[in-house]
């Protein structure tokens, strides 16, 4: 028996997209700050990543801020009637770089309209609630009046479905109470698992999971047991990390990022990569590695 990713595809509200999407925070600049260094890089990947099959792009308006928006509006635009755009809400960068909380309604709706605008479309497929009650975990706190003001902006059409982002599970349900949840976007890999049982209420349920740092983020994945298994499968670390991402759950996509061609392609060959079950076990036991 081997494990294998299953499914190809999973829903986004009533978008169907395929489970190795890609994640645009990496074409800004250092720091998710400013313009990249090589635009046209940064175009062709977006225009590789398209013609390769991916129909899922993450974005955010506080990526550069506005940069990444803007140059998948330059690269992309008209877009491919199957093209699904995943945009952030929640926060806003400050003149230093910094990532500062914007949160209150008013400040929710003008975000909307920013990402519209550097988007270059009427209607926002989806757009996740990014919570900073803790900068990468998730924290308590109240989120009703802002479900409600991204609920009243669904009904006036400038918004088809809501996710959350850095959120807990009671969270979930409680703003399932004012509009559909499609998808929540948390931290998750090989080594951080605390998500495993909200993954699978959320697979329950039919609500896509999308995990932010994959790889690991800021603090690359390093573990022994992944290189071994990496060898004896022929394939990266990260390839390997990707894949083990895909078979754990039907409902989980991936959003990878990269600036760079090659490194996109390394990406989405993952999505081919078969892991035995033994393997798999193996790997099941890195988050308990010291």
């Amino acid at each position: 028996m081997t494990y294998q990713p299953g499914s190809n595809d999973f829903s986004l509200g009533d978008h169907r997209v395929r489970r190795m999407g890609y994640g645009a925070m990496q074409l800004a600049g250092p720091g998710v700050f400013g313009p990249p260094k090589d635009r046209a890089a940064a175009i062709a990947v977006l225009r590789e990543a398209i013609a390769n099959g991916v129909n899922h792009i993450d974005t955010s308006d506080f990526y550069g801020p506005h940069v990444t928006n803007q140059i998948i509006r330059e690269a992309l635009a008209p877009y491919p009637d199957d093209l699904t755009i995943v945009t952030k809400i929640g926060a806003l960068r400050g003149e230093d770089g910094s990532w500062n909380k914007a949160f209150s309604p008013d400040e929710l709706e003008a975000a909307i309209h920013d990402n519209l605008r550097n988007l270059g479309l009427d209607k926002l497929d989806v757009v996740n609630l990014r919570l900073m009650f803790d900068l990468h975990q998730p924290g308590e706190g109240e989120i009703k009046d802002q479900i409600a003001r991204l609920a009243k902006l669904q009904s006036e059409g400038l918004i088809g479905h809501v996710g959350l982002s850095n959120a807990l599970q009671s969270q979930v349900e409680k703003a399932r109470t004012i509009t559909e949840i499609v998808c929540v976007q948390n931290q998750y890999n090989l080594a951080h698992r605390a998500d495993d049982g909200f993954v699978d209420w959320l697979a329950g349920e039919g609500i896509a999971y999308v995990p932010f740092f994959p790889l690991g983020g800021f603090s690359p994945l390093q573990s022994a047991t992944l290189n071994d298994v990496a060898g004896r499968l022929g394939a990266t670390p990260m390839q390997v990390a990707l894949a083990w991402l895909l078979a754990r759950s039907p409902n989980i996509l991936l959003i990878p990022g990269t600036s760079s061609v090659a490194h996109l392609k390394e990406n989405l060959a993952a999505a081919d990569l078969v892991i035995p079950e033994d393997e798999m076990q193996k790997l099941n036991g890195i988050s308990q590695e010291s």
